[in-house]
């Protein structure tokens, strides 16, 4: 576990109060504490063994300086709001879920385009940072057969490689990259005025990465100026206060939940119990499987598109996310809860959304090749 003493069960266990599955995967490793992850203070620490966090949580010396944890798992893809040098300093095991919910922001891709009636078949993509959610994109793309760019510094040896500029002309951009604050490739603000104006009028921009990937204040100016392109925006910078001025400028706008499937969280859970066995040499916890799985139905009687479309909308409509948010944000202009608090409670409360290949496509008037390409996005 590289730590000066080696944890065993029973544990004291604090985490992120909306991890879920945590009795599952957890129970039988001791005491678990549930404590809001925002506002998570030392204090609540003080006689953890094991902290669980969410990507909310900034895990630092600050946090943990003088209290017994000795193992952080943070059941989200990104690593950007952990201190990984002081944690190995003092010899605190970590691990991140990367890949957890890379399926869930993909799926979110397609229904944020299937929400704007943008048929994606026809573009040209470009992704910006090309791990387990770009890398998951650009192999379902790959097999509709769609053109794209990927612009990933630490992945020259790509096929479908390019520079930023050439990535940022496609029809369909999507960013997926980590917030990188330092080193060779720092993606901080890397989406910036002179970036913004290089998108073509008619294009699509889709955030779902990290907020600060892109200018804030550049973005409201570039949609206040020349609204040229179509803005998705999951993620924002100083979440959970967000500029409500760049909320009413965007397309779609939504809490930072395109990987808030449910299926996407429960696999962040488990994998930081896997990574925990490992850290404290326990075997593998067995989970039994259930009855088959009923799928659920989803029915059209449209062809081409726009039964793709209704399908996916009738799955996971961002829209509704969209709504959500502005009302949250007209409450908070109308004296109502704080745009920060409000933010966070969406996030805290978010309907369960289950993947596409919880359904099954009920579809008489589908020709075999949009069969195939729905069987591709994960419906069959």
């Amino acid at each position: 576990m590289n730590s000066d003493s080696k944890l065993e069960p029973p544990l004291n266990i604090v985490a992120d109060e909306n991890i879920p599955g945590l009795d599952t995967w957890f129970g039988d490793l001791g005491n678990i504490t549930r404590v809001p992850g925002r506002n998570l203070s030392r204090a609540q620490l003080a006689a953890a063994d094991v902290l669980l966090v969410r990507s909310v949580t900034e895990v630092n010396e600050r946090l943990l300086q003088g209290t017994p944890v000795r193992f952080v798992g943070s059941c989200t893809i990104g690593t950007d709001h952990l201190d990984i040098p002081w944690l190995e300093s003092q010899g605190i095991a970590w691990s991140a879920a990367p890949g957890c919910n890379a399926n869930s922001v993909v799926e979110y891709v397609f229904c944020a385009l299937a929400a704007l009636d943008i048929d994606w078949r026809t573009r040209s993509f470009g992704i910006v940072g090309c791990g387990n959610v770009g890398g998951l994109l650009q192999r379902r793309l790959h097999a509709l057969d769609i053109p794209c760019r990927i612009y990933d510094p630490w992945l020259t040896d790509n096929p479908d490689s390019s520079d930023l500029h050439s990535v940022l002309q496609q029809d369909v951009i999507c960013l997926h990259a980590p917030l990188v604050k330092d080193g060779p490739h720092p993606s901080h603000h890397m989406i910036d005025a002179v970036a913004l104006a290089s998108i073509k009028p008619g294009a699509v921009l889709i955030s779902a990465g990290r907020g600060a990937v892109i200018d804030n204040a550049a973005m409201l100016q570039c949609l206040a100026q020349n609204p040229g392109f179509t803005a998705v925006l999951d993620v924002w910078e100083n979440e959970p206060d967000i500029r409500t001025d760049l909320l009413e400028k965007v397309d779609l706008g939504s809490p930072h939940i395109a990987g808030y499937s449910h299926d996407g969280k429960l696999a962040g859970t488990r994998m930081i119990r896997d990574a925990l066995n490992r850290a404290l040499e326990l075997p593998e916890i067995v989970q039994q499987d259930g009855d088959a799985e009923v799928k659920q139905r989803v029915v059209t009687e449209q062809s081409g598109f726009a039964a793709i479309r209704e399908l996916l909308l009738k799955i996971y409509d961002p829209r509704e996310d969209d709504r959500r948010l502005r009302d949250a944000a007209l409450a908070a202009t109308e004296g109502g809860e704080p745009m920060a608090k409000s933010f966070d409670m969406l996030r805290k409360h978010y309907p369960q959304r289950l993947e596409f290949s919880h359904y099954q496509v009920q579809a008489p008037q589908l020709d075999a090749e949009t069969l195939q390409q729905l069987a591709i996005l994960g419906l069959h």
